[in-house]
C-alpha cells in the first residue's frame, strides 16, 4: 500500500457523523459540519479501517438570539464542544452498480459545555425565568451507522451513501447540555473528489440532505437541513499536504412540533479556513493525519463561532485495491 494510497484514509473523514451545533432543537444538527474534506469522495479499497477525529467547537450567539434548548428557551448562549469520534469502516469487495460496498460505525464520546445569560418564557411575553445557567456532561451520544457505494474512473472518484443516527446515546431530559439527539435523523450524501497523482492536487465537493425525526420527549421536530462542504488540497511529494476548506449549511424547512415555540426557526451558516496534512509510516504501517479548522460567518439563528478537527486514520488490514486506484496510487 503506498503513502499516496494511504492518503484515501482521509476520505473517511467524510464518512462519519458526530453533533455539531446548529440551527435545529438544542442548537444541535446530527450531521458534523466540516467533517468532509480532502478525498471525500474516495472510498478506500476493500480492507478494515479506523479513523478517530477529535472535534472541538467554541462559539457564542448574539444576547438577543433566542435558542431552543431541551424545552427552555435561552439567550445570550455560549458553548464549548469537545466530541472524541472513533469509526471503523469496512470497504468491501462487494460490487454494486460497478462500485465498492462500504459501511462505516461511529460512537461520539465527549459533550458540550453551555452557558446562558437567561432562561425566558414563550414569546411574545420573552419574561425572564432565570438567569446564568451552566450545565456541561461528558457522556457517550448515539452511535451513527453508514453504508455507501464508492466509484473510481482515472482521476476521478465519487462517493454516494445513507447514514443513520440511531437514538440510544445517553440523552438527559430537560438538560441544556447534551451529546445525544433522542431522534432518528438520516442523511443522503454524495461526494466527488478529482485526484491527479502527477501534480498532486485533490478538488474535493461533498453535500448531503438530513431528514430529522421527532424528539419524542420534547415534541419538537428538526426541519429538513441541507450541508455542502468544498476543499482544494495541494499534496507534496514528502507526504505533506495544504489546502483550503469550506462549508455551508441552509435549512430547508421549518422547525414543527408543540415544542417548537420559536416557530420556523430556520438557519444559517457559512465557513472558510484551510488544512495541512501529514502521512508517515509507522513500524510499516500507513498513518495520515490532518488538521482543519474553519471559522464561520454569515450567521442566522445559531452560534457563530470556530471549528476545529484533527484526524487520525490507519488500515487494520488491507486487500487488494479496486482496479484502476493501485495503478494510479502508484504513479508517484
Amino acid at each position: 500500500m503506498s503513502r499516496h494510497l494511504a492518503a484515501a484514509l482521509l476520505a473517511m473523514s467524510g464518512l462519519l457523523t458526530a453533533s455539531g451545533l446548529q440551527a435545529a432543537e438544542n442548537g444541535v444538527g446530527v450531521y458534523l459540519l466540516g467533517i468532509r474534506g480532502p478525498l471525500a469522495g474516495l472510498t478506500p479499497p476493500p480492507g478494515l479501517y479506523f479513523q478517530n477525529d477529535f472535534y472541538y467547537y467554541t462559539g457564542k450567539a448574539s444576547p438577543s438570539l433566542e435558542l431552543p434548548f431541551n424545552g427552555k428557551l435561552l439567550a445570550g448562549v455560549s458553548a464549548t464542544l469537545p466530541v472524541n469520534a472513533p469509526t471503523l469502516l469496512w470497504s468491501t469487495t462487494v460490487q454494486v452498480l460497478g462500485g465498492n460496498l462500504a459501511f462505516a460505525g461511529t460512537l461520539p464520546i465527549g459533550g458540550p459545555s453551555i452557558s446562558a445569560d437567561a432562561s425566558l418564557s414563550v414569546p411574545p411575553l420573552n419574561a425572564v425565568l432565570s438567569r446564568n445557567l451552566r450545565d456541561s456532561i461528558t457522556t457517550v451520544g448515539d452511535p451513527y451507522l453508514q453504508g455507501m457505494i464508492g466509484w473510481h474512473s482515472g482521476n476521478l472518484h465519487w462517493t454516494a451513501g445513507v447514514g443513520v443516527n440511531v437514538p440510544v446515546g445517553d440523552y438527559r431530559e430537560g438538560a441544556i447540555a447534551n451529546i445525544a439527539f433522542h431522534r432518528w435523523a438520516t442523511d443522503v450524501f454524495g461526494a466527488v473528489t478529482y485526484l491527479n497523482m502527477q501534480n498532486g492536487i485533490d478538488l474535493s465537493g461533498a453535500m448531503g440532505i438530513t431528514f430529522n425525526g421527532t424528539n419524542p420527549a420534547t415534541d419538537y421536530t428538526t426541519g429538513t437541513e441541507f450541508h455542502l462542504e468544498l476543499a482544494a488540497t495541494q499534496n507534496l511529494p514528502n507526504g505533506l499536504s495544504f489546502g483550503v476548506v469550506s462549508y455551508f449549511y441552509a435549512q430547508l424547512t421549518d422547525d414543527t412540533g408543540s415544542g417548537a415555540k420559536l416557530g420556523p426557526f430556520r438557519g444559517r451558516v457559512a465557513a472558510v479556513g484551510g488544512s495541512l496534512g501529514y502521512m508517515f509510516k509507522v513500524d510499516g504501517r500507513d498513518i495520515a493525519t490532518r488538521l482543519k479548522v474553519y471559522r464561520e460567518f454569515d450567521v442566522e439563528n445559531r452560534l457563530e463561532g470556530t471549528a476545529a478537527f484533527l484526524t487520525v486514520a490507519l488500515p487494520l488490514h488491507v486487500y487488494a485495491p479496486p482496479p484502476g486506484v493501485g495503478k494510479q496510487a502508484s504513479v508517484r
